[in-house]
């Protein structure tokens, strides 16, 4: 019996009769389609006879109701089918009529079951039914494919599914630079389905055990069929199913074809965007696998998911925060995060989840405290779901040169990990393409993702792997105050500019002018209190907007000025009362809180295992006298500096060595301009 090897040389030598009409990056448009009807085609000869029959029987009675037709023609096409054609063609009978073949094959397609015709409008194959009748090669084509016997006696599911992920890899290849779109290199998927699977060996082994794996930017089904291949060579009646979304209609197409090729009866891909059309609402899943869209605006479904996070909260997908709107990719790790399967130890229905996805650097580290990307990455390390973060090669995917991550989450993660990180530095552990794909220079050898893998599942120290508790990632943003020192002056220009404000206040003005006088007075504190007794004194009350335009206009920052008090008390003898903002006055005997200066406001940023206090005396105090912390507004945050944990200082060069180099090159420089002057 001939391999899926065999089949995809076969038809890839088909593909080249479209030379001319198609250019080589178009060929999958026709070749993917025909593949998947051919097999439909194989698969329903046998039962052909007893569906037409049945549906000739049941046509008017169940006219424009397909839903409960279709069910009934499903069964009796074939055990497990959830497909069937109830057209009287066949690929051979459309070798019957070439001058009218297009119209035919129309009418083929459309003799099948609704979710076959939804997948074909998604590849919206009629246009190319009549794009290659129109160059006359829709018949020499679908003659050359009934030379390919897909029938199951002739090639089983598992080598069918081969076969069409080898074509699709194939085709995706070809296009080169849109190749990335869709299509992840298969070595990256490797390497995360390892990752992903590599602790759960002994529960994915149990017999009759179901798991259910969710990709939700599915593609054309890549990362899905992999964790099946993966899950078939460990135990080869292991049951994975696997589901996915994805908003392309053709990588859409491409997915569910695949899995009807497969007859996954118990799987699923559906169609739509998958931040704001779940298909999958109140589903929880025991693995996840993606590689979502690096750094796609979501302006389009802003209003949407903003929505959500308001009124559903953590009951919702994204209670965490809302990234910028310049990039989704953490939408998409709260959304499959929100899909976890809840874990108890001791409940065999609580059983946890395990995630794997590709990220670019961006939510590393993008986004300060108190940013939506700085509360996502909190809420993910504070409830101890991430397990490690490996560094990809650069230039290693099809779309991008930058570089990439695989975050491993998990909500049951092995002793050993519990409270802890593990940083892995892949970035030197690649092979050389022999020819570029777009951007993809370099792959990952089997030897890197066995090494890579264990070193994951070794959990220790080494050049490449570092382990951190939870905590080292975290810090605390401290807003650093001084106090807003203002000088007070009465002047004319400063007068006249008040009164154009408040004209009704010229008779207060002119008592203050006349009472307090002219001089500059360095206490603005003292001086508002002489302001308030003279107000009183002559009954007038001012609104708090008037003596705020007041202070704008008369008083102006002063660095010899003393600070503008904004409370006082009795001294309390409170641990670190100066830390927080409480001076003791020697002169009242009293502890005084100053009005901060925005201008001079600064942040530091100190870790959590970091005491603040502590912090605070010895590294601002002795460099800013008056200044102080602002224990209220102290914000925690988390970031992942991947390149400081993994940088190896290199010396410079002897200045000896540097000036004997530049003395070389002056020689030479000399030397070949007096060759060019002689």
């Amino acid at each position: 019996m001939p391999d899926h090897h065999y089949y995809s040389n076969f038809i890839w030598d088909i593909a080249d009769l479209l030379r001319g009409p198609y250019r080589p990056p178009q060929y999958e448009r026709v070749m993917l389609p025909l593949i998947v009807l051919r097999r439909f085609d194989c698969l329903l000869l046998d039962n052909k006879e007893k569906v037409l029959a049945e549906f000739n029987a049941r046509k008017a009675k169940y006219k424009g109701q397909e839903d409960i037709l279709d069910p009934i023609l499903n069964k009796l096409a074939g055990k497990d089918f959830r497909f069937h054609n109830h057209s009287a063609l066949t690929f051979e009978k459309l070798k019957g009529d070439p001058d009218t073949i297009n119209h035919q094959l129309t009418s083929y397609i459309s003799g099948f079951s609704k979710n076959v015709r939804d997948i074909f409008e998604k590849f919206e194959f009629s246009a190319e039914i009549e794009r290659m009748h129109e160059n006359n090669i829709l018949f020499l084509i679908i003659k050359k494919f009934c030379d390919v016997d897909l029938h199951p006696k002739q090639i089983d599911n598992i080598e069918m599914g081969l076969l069409f992920e080898d074509l699709i890899r194939r085709f995706n290849e070809a296009a080169n630079e849109t190749a990335g779109d869709h299509f992840t290199p298969r070595e990256a998927i490797q390497l995360m389905v390892d990752l992903l699977f590599s602790p759960d060996d002994d529960v994915l082994t149990v017999p009759n055990k179901v798991f259910k794996l969710f990709d939700p930017t599915c593609g054309t089904g890549g990362m899905l069929s992999e964790g099946q291949n993966h899950l078939r060579e460990m135990h080869a009646d292991g049951k994975l199913w696997v589901f996915g979304q994805d908003f392309n209609p053709r990588s859409y197409a491409i997915a569910a074809s695949d899995l009807l090729i497969k007859g996954n009866a118990n799987s699923d891909i559906r169609f739509g965007d998958s931040l704001i059309n779940d298909q999958f609402s109140g589903e929880t899943f025991d693995y996840f696998l993606a590689n979502v869209p690096f750094g796609v605006d979501w302006k389009r479904q802003f209003s949407d998911i903003k929505r959500e996070g308001e009124k559903l909260g953590f009951a919702g997908r994204f209670g965490a925060g809302l990234p910028r709107v310049n990039d989704g990719s953490l939408l998409f790790l709260q959304h499959m995060i929100h899909k976890f399967v809840p874990y108890q130890p001791k409940d065999k229905d609580k059983t946890g989840s395990r995630l794997a996805i590709v990220l670019n650097g961006s939510p590393l580290f993008t986004g300060g405290a108190g940013s939506g990307e700085s509360e996502i990455r909190k809420w993910i390390i504070e409830n101890d779901w991430l397990e490690a973060i490996v560094a990809l090669p650069n230039d290693m995917f099809y779309n991008t040169g930058i570089g990439t991550y695989i975050w491993i989450l998990s909500n049951r993660k092995q002793k050993q990990r519990k409270g802890k990180i593990q940083l892995i530095d892949a970035r030197e552990k690649w092979k050389p393409m022999r020819r570029s794909l777009g951007n993809k220079r370099r792959y990952l050898g089997e030897d890197d993702i066995v090494s890579i893998v264990k070193e994951y599942g070794g959990f220790g120290e080494t050049a490449t792997s570092k382990i951190f508790d939870n905590e080292d990632f975290g810090y605390n943003r401290v807003p650093i105050e001084r106090p807003l020192r203002l000088l007070y002056q009465m002047n004319v220009e400063n007068k006249s500019k008040f009164l154009d404000a408040v004209p009704h206040l010229l008779d207060d003005v002119q008592a203050i002018d006349k009472k307090l006088g002219r001089e500059p007075r360095p206490d603005w504190t003292n001086f508002d209190e002489l302001l308030s007794g003279l107000l009183k004194e002559r009954g007038s009350k001012w609104k708090a907007t008037e003596k705020k335009l007041f202070r704008e206009v008369f008083a102006e920052k002063n660095a010899d000025a003393a600070p503008v008090v904004l409370d006082e008390r009795k001294p309390k003898n409170e641990k670190n009362a100066r830390v927080w903002g409480w001076f003791f006055d020697e002169k009242s005997k009293t502890e005084r809180r100053y009005e901060p200066d925005s201008q001079l406001r600064d942040n530091e940023n100190i870790r959590l295992s970091e005491d603040i206090p502590a912090y605070f005396l010895r590294e601002v105090e002795p460099h800013v006298s008056d200044a102080w912390a602002d224990g209220e507004k102290i914000t925690p945050a988390y970031e992942i500096n991947f390149n400081r944990y993994f940088y190896t200082y290199t010396a410079p060069r002897p200045l000896a060595e540097i000036d004997a180099d530049i003395k070389n090159m002056e020689e030479e420089i000399m030397r070949l301009l007096r060759e060019v002057t002689a």
